[in-house]
């Protein structure tokens, strides 16, 4: 077949490729052959990522075997929980337009024919989704699993998210520093990501569903026979998906995106979805508003599955029901059939041969595990394009707050307030300057939610900010990622000490109740200060779109000129 990999015999091109590419043991036969990038995003920083080096060469093999040649490339390996320790947590959500680049860089640098791509923590998916729509090279996600947690004496399950909850206890006295460190001790047993409902769970699933990896291939434990068979399997899917050119932006449509947001639901998913699965449509020139679909898709699906933190099932449990195929044999009557898969069939083909999934675990959609959607779109004079609300699969929490505010710029001030009792019951605290132009990059807001829940304020004090939120843990009524951020012209860099703020979650609103009068005067006067940035945080500052956009590093309007133009 016609290769973009393969020059003229003979000329400079040519010649140079195949000079360096027999000083790495190939021959004239694999010259002419689809070459495939496998993206490797391995890194010895974090256990999500230290077992994909095995992966990596296993995959090489099988490419090989099934007559193509796999050429291992490496990106950055993004990790919350080690990589949000400089630039004020902006390195986090930065790094996932990064490796886009660095996918980009090396597979359109060599004219590459196809990818591969390791999945594993929470935003190598997105990552990877993204370069994928922008290349539309055939591509195929690997979820590359989840990691084993241990268990305390008492039979309490301890995980990384434990361990982050408790640690905003030991301030106020709430859990000993040896306890803490206890849990620590147990909470990782064995390579992969996050254990619970997480992002990166959520992300592997969200892939599944848009169709861009095999059927069946998330959730899935980390090196257990299953991840390793679906490796395998997808090796040999890429090399005929690159021969029957099946490309991304023939398989992520707007039917597809719809499918992604019902599954998210379904699973009680991570609300950084929203804003990840926004950036692939940007990136794959559709035009979609994820917000809106996750409001419109939330009136008819709930949780359909109640795995950790949301309730009581592993995510052991959810894999053994049927995984994401099971939610989405649950989740036919609005989903688009239609859609096509890597693999050239429909969603509903492959359906069609599904195994039914354990009902009590996945749910059908007539009977969820609670009648509201666990991810809820709020709209209001404070958020006039949008935040988000993560619920409880199982827990009722609060449905409405109004409260005086009490504003932060930064969440070690806002920690140390709380620590110090200055911040009282009754009131909203306000976190701003942490969206992805203010940071820049995006700060982690969870930690001062953890510390008001170490502090016994939890249900007390409401939360608004336009940072990050774990994708696992919310407590209370918390408002997250406030549209048009607080470093943007919009209401919440107006908010003032003692402003009035409600929440109304049965309502989807939250609104500012400062007349209009008054916030036009402060308009008028507002100095924003400019992002104290360099290097590549300084580029990210200077080039990325709003979050309402999915905060890529390309707009919505070049992403679709580009497309009509391909």
């Amino acid at each position: 077949m016609d290769l973009r990999s393969n020059f003229p015999v003979g000329s400079p091109r040519w010649a140079t490729r195949r000079t360096q590419w027999k000083a790495l043991g190939l021959d004239d036969e694999d010259v002419t052959r689809p070459k495939i990038a496998v993206v490797n995003s391995s890194s010895k920083l974090s256990p999500c990522f230290s077992h994909l080096d095995a992966i990596a060469d296993r995959v090489v093999e099988v490419i090989r075997d099934a007559g193509a040649v796999g050429f291992e490339i490496r990106t950055v390996a993004p990790t919350d929980f080690i990589m949000a320790a400089g630039g004020r947590g902006g390195y986090v959500l930065s790094s996932r337009d990064l490796l886009a680049h660095d996918i980009e860089a090396a597979v359109e640098g060599a004219q590459l024919d196809g990818m591969i791509c390791l999945a594993s923590c929470d935003k190598t998916t997105p990552g990877q989704l993204m370069a994928a729509g922008r290349l539309d090279v055939p591509t195929i996600i690997v979820p590359c699993g989840y990691q084993p947690c241990g268990v305390m004496d008492n039979g309490e399950v301890a995980d990384i998210e434990e361990v982050f909850i408790k640690a905003g206890h030991v301030a106020t006295g709430g859990i000993t520093l040896e306890d803490l460190c206890t849990i620590s001790d147990r909470a990782i047993k064995g390579p992969g990501v996050c254990s619970g409902m997480g992002t990166a769970n959520t992300m592997h699933i969200m892939a599944e569903a848009l169709g861009m990896t095999l059927p069946g291939a998330a959730p899935v434990a980390a090196n257990s026979p299953a991840m390793w068979a679906n490796a395998e399997a997808s090796a040999r899917a890429i090399v005929d998906a690159v021969l029957a050119q099946r490309r991304p932006r023939q398989i992520m449509t707007e039917g597809a995106f719809r499918n992604a947001v019902a599954a998210v639901l379904a699973v009680s998913g991570s609300i950084n979805s929203v804003k990840h699965l926004q950036a692939i449509a940007v990136e794959t020139g559709v035009d979609v508003d994820i917000s809106r679909l996750f409001a419109e898709l939330g009136n008819t699906v709930g949780p359909l599955t109640a795995v950790r933190p949301s309730g009581p099932d592993s995510i052991e449990d959810l894999e053994a029901a049927g995984g994401g195929r099971g939610v989405m044999t649950q989740l036919q009557p609005v989903l688009d059939l239609g859609a096509v898969t890597i693999e050239g069939r429909t969603v509903g083909e492959v359906l069609q041969d599904a195994p039914s999934p354990d009902a009590g675990v996945i749910r059908p959609l007539d009977d969820p595990r609670a009648p509201h959607a666990t991810i809820q779109i709020l709209y209001g004079t404070l958020a006039p394009a949008g935040s988000i609300v993560k619920l409880s699969a199982t827990e009722r929490r609060q449905d409405r707050f109004e409260g005086p505010a009490v504003v932060f710029e930064d969440a070690a001030e806002a920690i140390a307030a709380i620590n110090a009792g200055d911040v009282s019951a009754g009131s909203v605290l306000v976190l701003r300057g942490l969206g992805p132009s203010g940071t820049p990059g995006m700060g982690m807001a969870s930690n001062v939610v953890f510390a008001l829940n170490g502090s016994g304020l939890t249900g007390q004090v409401a939360v608004v900010t336009d940072g990050q939120l774990s994708g696992l843990v919310n407590q209370g009524i918390v408002v997250g990622e406030v549209k048009p951020e607080g470093a943007l012209d919009g209401p919440l860099g107006l908010v003032q000490d003692g402003d009035l703020i409600a929440a109304d979650i049965p309502a989807r609103s939250v609104d500012l109740l400062v007349p209009d009068r008054e916030l036009e005067r402060r308009r008028a006067s507002r100095r924003r200060p400019a992002p104290q940035a360099s290097g590549w945080l300084d580029v990210y500052a200077r080039t990325v779109t709003p979050l309402e956009h999915g905060a890529t590093l390309v707009s919505a309007t070049a992403a679709q000129s580009r497309t009509q133009e391909s």
